[in-house]
């Protein structure tokens, strides 16, 4: 779908496929949704492929949609979106803009840029050459992180550690917000999600582990955020009650 004036999709204007869509959840992301959404487009235009953006506003409180609606209607034409969801989560708000997008081939990026956006060119030629999924690692061997605390790490380990006993095996890094995949398989996957919270990425692949799909697993550059949405006593609970659930939605079939 095209935006229109407002900045919603306009459902009776389908557009060409773009070979690239760029997925971005946003939740209260006023202070930094403006310089992101601008270094992701001047990015993009430079590039030699055709590509659209999908920015997924999960009911901010704040003024984030207006200021995406702003910048879509100050650069009319450009291949920018602006969907807007009611506040369930971020992994609701990814699966709206994915089962949305109209590219080739699908990324979800955080709306932070933590991986920088020129990290897609690492993605693409992987999917391009069959693999159905393309994930970002902070742990895989070439993987640089910077000004990450101490006790993010060690909490991110713990979780990891919970991921691989309870969930899914084999990855290291399963909640780096920096992921691909070809258009038909996102749609599959994500149509079969169903946690709403940050453990989404675990279920997805999860589900893609299940399906037997081709999963390549790519070192990144990460930058640490100050600003986070992210409460690490309230949602890390939510996070370990959600891979358990996982693990319980397999027992009671509901992946089938």
């Amino acid at each position: 779908m095209r935006a229109n004036a407002s900045g919603s999709p306009d459902r009776n204007h389908p557009v060409s496929s773009p070979h690239l869509s760029v997925v971005i959840p946003a939740y209260r992301e006023a202070p930094r949704i403006l310089n992101s959404l601008r270094k992701v487009t001047e990015y993009l235009g430079e590039r030699d492929y055709s590509w659209e953006c999908i920015v997924v506003d999960d009911g901010s409180p704040d003024d984030t949609a207006s200021i995406v609606d702003a910048y879509i209607r100050e650069h009319p034409g450009s291949p920018i979106r602006l969907l807007r969801e009611p506040h369930r989560g971020k992994g609701a708000a990814v699966r709206a803009g994915i089962l949305e997008a109209c590219g080739e081939f699908i990324l979800f990026s955080d709306a932070d840029l933590s991986t920088p956006i020129e990290e897609v060119e690492r993605f693409l030629p992987l999917l391009e050459a069959g693999h159905d999924v393309a994930i970002g690692s902070r742990e895989a061997q070439g993987a640089r992180r910077y000004n990450e605390p101490h006790h993010r790490h060690i909490v991110g380990r713990l979780f990891n550690f919970v991921v691989r006993t309870f969930a899914v095996r084999g990855y290291q890094d399963t909640q780096c917000g920096f992921k691909a995949y070809r258009k038909a398989v996102a749609r599959k996957l994500f149509g079969s999600q169903r946690l709403e919270r940050f453990s989404f990425d675990v279920e997805i692949l999860f589900l893609a582990r299940k399906a037997r799909l081709k999963v390549a697993v790519v070192p990144v550059q990460w930058y640490y955020a100050d600003f986070s949405n992210m409460n690490i006593l309230r949602d890390g609970y939510f996070m370990f009650a959600d891979v358990l659930r996982i693990r319980l939605n397999e027992l009671r079939g509901l992946y089938r």
